[in-house]
Protein backbone atom coordinates (compact mmCIF):
# COMPACT_ATOMS: atom_id res chain seq x y z
CA UNK A 1 0.00 0.00 0.00
CA UNK A 2 0.97 3.38 -1.03
CA UNK A 3 0.51 6.67 0.73
CA UNK A 4 -2.18 7.21 -2.15
CA UNK A 5 -3.96 3.85 -1.17
CA UNK A 6 -2.57 1.63 -4.43
CA UNK A 7 -1.33 -1.28 -4.17
CA UNK A 8 1.23 -0.87 -6.95
CA UNK A 9 3.18 -3.40 -9.05
CA UNK A 10 6.63 -1.84 -9.84
CA UNK A 11 8.03 -3.05 -13.43
CA UNK A 12 11.36 -2.43 -14.64
CA UNK A 13 11.10 -3.16 -18.54
CA UNK A 14 14.77 -3.96 -18.55
CA UNK A 15 14.46 -7.27 -16.32
CA UNK A 16 11.68 -8.63 -19.45
CA UNK A 17 13.21 -9.69 -22.40
CA UNK A 18 11.07 -8.12 -25.29
CA UNK A 19 12.84 -7.98 -28.47
CA UNK A 20 12.33 -4.79 -31.14
CA UNK A 21 8.97 -5.41 -32.12
CA UNK A 22 8.99 -7.38 -35.57
CA UNK A 23 5.66 -8.86 -37.27
CA UNK A 24 7.97 -11.55 -38.92
CA UNK A 25 9.57 -12.55 -35.75
CA UNK A 26 5.74 -11.96 -34.44
CA UNK A 27 4.53 -14.61 -36.58
CA UNK A 28 7.39 -16.97 -36.38
CA UNK A 29 7.34 -17.32 -32.71
CA UNK A 30 4.86 -15.95 -31.02
CA UNK A 31 5.07 -12.83 -28.45
CA UNK A 32 7.57 -13.45 -26.28
CA UNK A 33 7.31 -14.22 -22.55
CA UNK A 34 8.50 -11.12 -21.20
CA UNK A 35 5.80 -9.51 -23.23
CA UNK A 36 3.19 -11.88 -22.30
CA UNK A 37 4.03 -11.18 -18.47
CA UNK A 38 4.27 -7.34 -19.21
CA UNK A 39 0.59 -7.71 -20.56
CA UNK A 40 -0.82 -9.61 -17.82
CA UNK A 41 0.11 -6.72 -15.22
CA UNK A 42 -1.40 -4.51 -17.37
CA UNK A 43 -4.81 -6.89 -17.50
CA UNK A 44 -4.71 -7.27 -13.37
CA UNK A 45 -4.30 -3.58 -13.01
CA UNK A 46 -6.79 -0.52 -13.00
CA UNK A 47 -4.46 1.78 -13.00
CA UNK A 48 -1.18 2.84 -14.78
CA UNK A 49 1.68 5.31 -13.48
CA UNK A 50 4.15 5.57 -16.18
CA UNK A 51 7.32 7.03 -15.10
CA UNK A 52 9.19 7.40 -18.23
CA UNK A 53 13.14 8.99 -20.07
CA UNK A 54 12.71 11.38 -22.79
CA UNK A 55 14.80 10.48 -25.97
CA UNK A 56 14.87 12.92 -28.49
CA UNK A 57 11.77 14.71 -27.60
CA UNK A 58 9.92 11.61 -27.58
CA UNK A 59 8.70 8.66 -25.71
CA UNK A 60 11.89 6.37 -24.83
CA UNK A 61 11.89 4.11 -27.39
CA UNK A 62 11.82 0.90 -24.79
CA UNK A 63 8.33 1.96 -23.44
CA UNK A 64 7.08 2.18 -26.71
CA UNK A 65 8.53 -0.76 -27.98
CA UNK A 66 6.82 -2.18 -24.61
CA UNK A 67 3.85 -0.64 -25.52
CA UNK A 68 3.45 -2.40 -28.88
CA UNK A 69 4.32 -5.56 -27.94
CA UNK A 70 1.96 -5.54 -25.23
CA UNK A 71 -0.75 -4.43 -28.02
CA UNK A 72 -0.89 -7.31 -30.00
CA UNK A 73 -3.47 -9.75 -30.30
CA UNK A 74 -3.59 -13.04 -28.26
CA UNK A 75 -5.33 -15.86 -29.90
CA UNK A 76 -8.72 -14.27 -30.21
CA UNK A 77 -8.03 -11.80 -27.64
CA UNK A 78 -7.92 -7.91 -28.83
CA UNK A 79 -4.68 -6.58 -28.25
CA UNK A 80 -6.80 -3.38 -26.55
CA UNK A 81 -8.01 -5.89 -24.21
CA UNK A 82 -4.63 -5.09 -21.86
CA UNK A 83 -5.99 -1.29 -21.75
CA UNK A 84 -9.53 -1.20 -21.50
CA UNK A 85 -10.80 0.57 -18.66
CA UNK A 86 -7.85 1.63 -17.56
CA UNK A 87 -6.33 4.93 -15.84
CA UNK A 88 -2.88 6.37 -16.64
CA UNK A 89 -0.88 9.22 -14.97
CA UNK A 90 2.18 9.96 -16.88
CA UNK A 91 5.40 11.26 -15.59
CA UNK A 92 8.66 11.53 -16.90
CA UNK A 93 12.40 12.36 -15.53
CA UNK A 94 15.05 13.59 -17.69
CA UNK A 95 18.63 15.51 -16.76
CA UNK A 96 17.25 18.25 -19.04
CA UNK A 97 15.21 21.63 -18.51
CA UNK A 98 11.88 20.54 -19.32
CA UNK A 99 12.14 17.53 -17.25
CA UNK A 100 10.85 14.63 -20.19
CA UNK A 101 7.86 16.46 -20.77
CA UNK A 102 7.96 16.77 -24.71
CA UNK A 103 8.22 13.09 -24.78
CA UNK A 104 4.78 12.65 -22.44
CA UNK A 105 2.76 14.35 -25.23
CA UNK A 106 3.74 11.20 -27.75
CA UNK A 107 3.44 8.88 -24.68
CA UNK A 108 -0.38 10.16 -23.72
CA UNK A 109 -1.26 10.09 -27.63
CA UNK A 110 0.02 6.38 -27.83
CA UNK A 111 -2.11 5.64 -24.70
CA UNK A 112 -5.54 7.22 -25.29
CA UNK A 113 -5.48 5.81 -29.19
CA UNK A 114 -5.50 2.39 -27.49
CA UNK A 115 -8.28 3.33 -25.06
CA UNK A 116 -6.71 4.51 -21.50
CA UNK A 117 -8.48 7.41 -19.85
CA UNK A 118 -4.77 9.35 -19.26
CA UNK A 119 -5.50 12.27 -16.42
CA UNK A 120 -4.40 15.53 -18.02
CA UNK A 121 -2.30 16.17 -14.88
CA UNK A 122 1.63 15.09 -15.50
CA UNK A 123 5.13 15.62 -13.36
CA UNK A 124 8.07 16.15 -15.75
CA UNK A 125 11.13 16.38 -13.22
CA UNK A 126 14.15 18.26 -14.75
CA UNK A 127 17.53 17.72 -13.81
CA UNK A 128 16.72 13.94 -12.74
CA UNK A 129 20.04 13.14 -12.52
CA UNK A 130 20.42 14.63 -8.96
CA UNK A 131 16.59 14.93 -8.22
CA UNK A 132 16.23 11.72 -6.50
CA UNK A 133 17.69 10.11 -3.12
CA UNK A 134 17.26 7.02 -2.01
CA UNK A 135 13.54 7.41 -0.42
CA UNK A 136 12.21 9.14 -3.91
CA UNK A 137 12.63 12.70 -4.72
CA UNK A 138 14.63 15.00 -2.98
CA UNK A 139 12.81 18.37 -3.24
CA UNK A 140 9.37 18.00 -1.16
CA UNK A 141 7.44 20.16 -2.68
CA UNK A 142 7.96 17.82 -6.21
CA UNK A 143 7.46 14.66 -3.63
CA UNK A 144 4.15 16.12 -2.22
CA UNK A 145 3.32 16.85 -5.92
CA UNK A 146 3.94 13.51 -7.08
CA UNK A 147 2.01 12.25 -4.23
CA UNK A 148 -1.23 14.07 -4.74
CA UNK A 149 -1.14 13.09 -8.30
CA UNK A 150 -0.96 9.47 -7.05
CA UNK A 151 -3.53 9.98 -5.01
CA UNK A 152 -5.86 11.55 -7.72
CA UNK A 153 -4.95 8.43 -10.07
CA UNK A 154 -6.38 6.36 -7.38
CA UNK A 155 -9.31 8.27 -6.75
CA UNK A 156 -10.57 8.55 -9.98
CA UNK A 157 -9.56 4.83 -10.67
CA UNK A 158 -12.06 3.83 -7.72
CA UNK A 159 -14.96 6.25 -8.75
CA UNK A 160 -14.66 4.76 -12.59
CA UNK A 161 -14.69 1.06 -11.33
CA UNK A 162 -17.34 -0.93 -12.01
CA UNK A 163 -20.11 -1.27 -9.05
CA UNK A 164 -21.15 -4.80 -8.28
Amino acid sequence: MTKAGGDPTIVDLRELAMPIYDGDLEAAQGIPPGARSLKAHFKDHDALLFCSPENNSSVSALLKNAIDWVSRQDGDESGLVPFQGKVALLTAASPGALGGLRGLRHLRETLEGLGVLVLPQTLAVSGADKAFGPDGLLDARRQDTLDKLASRLVVTTDRLAPRG
